[in-house]
């Protein structure tokens, strides 16, 4: 034991080192609120060469989610906010799981109750019920009236040998001072007067959150505690708990609360806002943190530019966090996808390969039976290819799912057959029109392959064959891509290629129809 001890002082943060945590409880999904406070207090930290740490608080044992915890480190890996200690990490100050932390929370409350800071509470629940009951019908606020408090030494003993369930309850002060919350700035509650003493260690065993976040920051050695404004009334409580122990507590700042587009709070039953879901929907990590980086401030004037997580960082400053709340503009992460897709594909080789891929595979997944013929996947899966078509298709998409939708079939499957009887009707011969616009196609050379020659031949061929300029281009749209409306032809040739409009021609031809 004396050697752990001399082993965890060694490593003991020195005296000016920030050390936050970002303290999840695994019931659920991680929501966007979750991870806009996991991203600040990480920002934070390594904005100040400091250590980001991850704790899960599993003490009420009734809420625990099976595998949310492993899903809550899934998540924070997926957005690249990677703790410098926790469950998996490790380090010098674990176990980073609260339900094997438990002989430290039993230890400290025997401690309180022989201080006279805390007491037994034998109270039943339908005794609680009656209290909550009564005061609601007198129109108070519901609340214990600390009767166990005034329980003597012998009253308790006697119903401890008799095995009567109990809780252990802190006693709470009367006369709360202020303190300096770091977004906020001096802050008073006076918790007594709408709460009576609150229960810190339960019938089960295990600490509630009260207890058990203060005894963990104190033993953790964090230094700022940064959370949500939901937790600002219950820190009077935990600074009181903090001067029973004799401690010297961290520094608070609680985070100004998300809200939907219509001034509602946020649920965390709003499944579109779990972060899992927004990644099965297509959203890339960097596109989410600076959404909820654009959330509330921090970085000063909300410019609107997409940030590396680095750059995050170094811009990072709570002084410039809001104090009120901020609404969520669900247009604003689509923006900010698009600006991730524009990013990655003007990146160096790796990153842009990854995004052809990826491209690559969401293609396969959609249209693997039409992709059959080798001729077809040299052309339409190759990465020049794949690349073309994510270039022009640019301000069309916010995801790369969206290149797969109906609208966008035509750029990676050939049309079967060609029926040519919607078309409006005129004195010519379509075969011969696609003949004549396959010739000039393919003696067009690789550098004049732009817009501007493009409409130049287009025009020439309309001009050879006597045929209405408009009725030519909605022929070779639908000998191209099977669509009677859609992009310019000229558009649609450029994207395509060269090699694969000529395939396509090619094909139409072999399979036009009129009826």
């Amino acid at each position: 034991m004396i050697l752990k001890q001399l082993a965890r002082r060694s490593f003991s943060a020195a005296a000016d080192a920030v050390r936050v945590r970002f303290a999840p409880s695994p019931t659920g999904q991680l929501h966007l609120g979750g991870l806009r406070t996991a991203l600040f207090n990480f920002l934070f930290a390594k904005s100040r060469n400091g250590k980001f740490i991850l704790r899960i608080e599993d003490t009420d044992q009734t809420r625990v989610v099976l595998a949310a915890a492993e899903n809550l480190e899934k998540m924070l890996s997926w957005a690249q906010i990677t703790p410098d200690e926790g469950p998996t990490q490790g380090g010098h100050f674990g176990p980073y799981m609260q339900s094997k932390r438990l002989h430290h929370y039993t230890e400290k409350v025997q401690q309180l109750i022989e201080q006279g800071d805390a007491y037994h509470c034998f109270c039943t629940e339908q005794r609680l019920k009656l209290l909550r009951r009564e005061a609601l019908r007198h129109r108070e606020i519901p609340k214990y009236d600390n009767r166990c408090q005034h329980l003597s030494k012998q009253e308790v003993d006697g119903k401890l040998s008799q095995g009567i369930a109990y809780c252990v309850r802190f006693k709470l002060s009367d006369h709360p001072k202020p303190f300096i919350d770091l977004i906020h700035g001096s802050v008073t509650h006076n918790i007594a007067q709408i709460e009576g003493d609150p229960v810190i260690l339960k019938a089960d065993g295990y600490p509630t959150y009260h207890l058990a976040n203060v005894v963990d920051d104190h033993l953790m050695e964090i230094t700022h505690v940064l959370r949500g404004s939901e937790w600002q009334t219950s820190t009077t409580k935990h600074l009181l708990l903090y001067k029973a122990f004799g401690w010297h507590p961290p520094k608070f700042g609680h985070l100004p609360l998300l809200l939907n587009s219509n001034g509602t709070k946020l649920s965390k039953r709003q499944g579109d806002l779990h972060v899992e879901q927004l990644l099965r929907n297509g959203y890339f990590a960097e596109a989410v943190l600076n959404f909820i980086s654009h959330m509330g401030g921090g970085f000063g004037k909300d410019d609107g530019c997409l940030y590396r997580l680095s750059e995050l960082v170094n811009k990072f400053d709570i002084s410039k966090i809001n104090a009120n709340s901020s609404r969520l503009d669900m247009d604003k992460l689509l923006s900010f996808n698009r600006a991730v897709i524009q990013l990655r594909l003007s990146s160096d080789d790796g990153v842009r390969q990854d995004l052809i891929n990826s491209t690559r595979d969401y293609v396969l997944e959609e249209y693997r039976e039409a992709l059959q013929q080798p001729d077809l996947q040299s052309t339409t899966l190759s990465d020049d290819y794949i690349e073309r078509v994510l270039r022009w298709a640019l301000p069309r998409i916010h995801f790369l799912r969206d290149l797969v939708k109906p609208e966008m079939q035509f750029i990676w499957v050939m049309p079967d057959k060609i029926n040519v009887t919607r078309l409006q009707p005129g004195n010519y011969d379509p075969t011969l029109a696609l003949k004549r616009f396959l010739m000039y196609l393919g003696e067009t050379k690789n550098e004049d392959f732009q817009r501007q020659y493009l409409a130049k031949i287009l025009k020439q061929c309309s001009t050879d064959l006597n045929i209405n300029y408009s009725l030519l281009m909605k022929l070779i749209r639908l000998a191209l891509s099977g669509l009677h409306v859609g992009p310019s032809v000229v558009e649609m040739v450029e994207v395509l290629g060269k090699e694969n409009s000529l395939l396509r021609l090619e094909h139409a031809i072999n399979h036009l129809t009129c009826c």
